[in-house]
């Protein structure tokens, strides 16, 4: 790949080019403790751990994109951005989202919506890094806020992988509680898209560019930090 000069601004294949290079090197699909779960090496009560942990961070996410709204200069902007609250909180009770998907898969590890709606479980580490993504997506320019979501080129990937290793190494995990993993590539693939656009159309220049990457950067860093929590925990068994 052909590098810009410095202070040049990135052509739109070169910029697409280093942020998946960023997400090759650094998403949390390369975790010891992810790498072990599609192994088939994680004990019921570890998965059961992650996935009540994990929870917090999903409910979360409509926090996260209220507050990345509210700084959209366009209703054009979030008219599009709200199908996510949609498709994580449901349109309506009748028709729910990611969250309860989420739950779903809780109680399919054997844990309770009680214990993950009152965190009675939850890590430190995974509250911090989760408050901590909430807060930059509040605090920083809202493209910097979308340009973090881009995690998501490689969501869908992990979520396949996710699928397989459930069904060949988890089989006690009724099949309900793997909704969530089956409708998420097709949204991440959409959302990712219209992320994309969005952060073309607005770091034009090599210092946007540079933090857009950033972005990016630090979310890679905090889905680590979530996992890193669990798996330091969960070692300790």
């Amino acid at each position: 790949m052909t590098h810009p000069a410095d202070g040049a601004p990135r052509d739109e294949a070169a910029f697409l080019a280093a942020l998946r290079e960023l997400g090759a090197r650094k998403y949390h699909d390369k975790h010891g403790f992810h790498q072990r779960m599609n192994e088939g090496r994680l004990s019921p009560e570890q998965l059961q751990v992650w996935a009540l942990n994990r929870f917090y961070y999903q409910r979360m996410i409509p926090v996260k994109d209220c507050a990345l709204m509210a700084e959209m200069p366009t209703p054009e902007h979030r008219r599009r951005w709200r199908q996510r609250l949609l498709d994580q909180d449901g349109p309506s009770p009748d028709e729910p989202g990611g969250i309860e998907a989420w739950l779903r898969l809780v109680e399919a590890t054997g844990a309770t919506r009680d214990e993950a709606w009152s965190g009675a479980r939850l890590l430190p580490g995974v509250r911090f890094a989760v408050d901590a993504y909430v807060n930059f997506v509040r605090t920083r320019p809202w493209v910097e806020g979308v340009a973090s979501s881009l995690t998501e080129l490689f969501s869908p990937q992990l979520m396949t992988l996710r699928i397989a290793a459930f069904e060949e190494h988890y089989p006690w995990v009724a099949r309900e509680g793997l909704t969530y993993f089956r409708g998420r590539p097709k949204r991440a693939s959409n959302d990712s898209d219209h992320a994309l656009e969005i952060v073309f159309a607005h770091c034009k220049t090599r210092a946007e560019q540079d933090r857009a990457l950033a972005a990016l950067d630090f979310k890679c860093d905090l889905l680590w930090a979530q996992l890193d929590a669990i798996d330091l925990y969960c070692g300790r068994w």
